[in-house]
């Protein structure tokens, strides 16, 4: 099967190993300072809807299942279970800063913090790892201060700038320069395939103009660009154009190789993020 991808040119790179299929951003391969990838639904050992990569604990899968789906990741990753740090996203605006002290946590080990869609780290080896169907992945590299960080933005994200949070984050923390900062706006929901109602509609008009929505086929409804409103929040944080790489691939264009919960109404799993500074 082949993804049904925007555009011209591919953007994100296809990959296999191991029957594990996963998609990564070339700028962030060429740094060669981090291992990242997203996962597509291809795989996994989960059955039924969550079929077979699914990485979500909490929506009804065998646990053992997705262990061993983990497991798979970290095998491409070339990392163990115990270095993932998984966020606890309720859509916020939250960030984390992550240290060797939560490796394991959400995997392994329960979390001990809530309401965190963000994380950023400083140290070799942690897997940063976000959530994902159909909202915005936002993926964060500084190549001079080797900084990382991975924001889960919907549209409640996207409206409070999670991505301009991150880079100011970046820049408090560890001193980071936003010239220095590579960003990609990762597969989520594209706005062919985003209706949102008025009020909706409304939050992002007064946040971002008009830039962002056109019409909708019926009275009051509008199809929303997640992805040109993440890639202007990280113009306005500074970032270049160059600097900054838009996802090709729709999670709802694809509900066969990528879990959608608009196209799926809501019987799906979890796509990850995964992000990690090389040790």
């Amino acid at each position: 099967m082949k993804f049904v991808r925007k555009g011209i040119s591919p953007v994100l790179e296809e990959k296999e190993q191991n029957g594990l299929v996963y998609l990564t951003f070339p700028a962030f391969s060429r740094t060669g300072i981090v291992s990242h990838l997203f996962s597509t639904r291809m795989g996994g050992i989960s059955q039924g809807m969550f079929s077979t990569l699914n990485l979500s604990f909490t929506r009804g899968d065998d646990k053992e299942a997705v262990i061993e789906n983990y497991r798979r990741v970290a095998a491409v990753l070339g990392c163990e279970l115990k270095d993932f740090v998984c966020s606890d996203q309720t859509h916020t605006v939250n960030i984390r800063k992550v240290t060797k002290a939560d490796c394991g946590k959400g995997v392994i080990y329960p979390k001990d913090y809530g309401d965190v869609d963000g994380l950023i780290t400083d140290e070799l080896g942690i897997v940063l790892s976000t959530f994902y169907a159909d909202c915005v992945p936002l993926y964060f590299v500084d190549t001079k201060k080797r900084v990382i960080g991975l924001a889960h933005s919907g549209w409640r994200g996207t409206v409070g700038r999670i991505g301009a949070g991150m880079v100011r984050l970046m820049q408090e923390e560890y001193g980071c320069h936003a010239k220095d900062i590579l960003a990609a706006v990762g597969p989520s929901i594209c706005r062919d395939c985003y209706e949102v109602s008025e009020d909706v509609a409304d939050v992002f008009k007064k946040e971002f103009g008009e830039a962002v929505l056109t019409a909708g086929m019926a009275p009051g409804k509008y199809q929303l660009d997640l992805w040109k409103a993440n890639e202007l929040v990280l113009k306005q944080a500074g970032l270049s154009p160059k600097q900054i790489t838009v996802t090709d691939i729709c999670t709802c264009c694809n509900p066969a190789l990528l879990f959608s919960h608009r196209a799926s109404h809501g019987k799906r799993g979890n796509l990850g993020a995964f992000l990690m500074l090389k040790p």
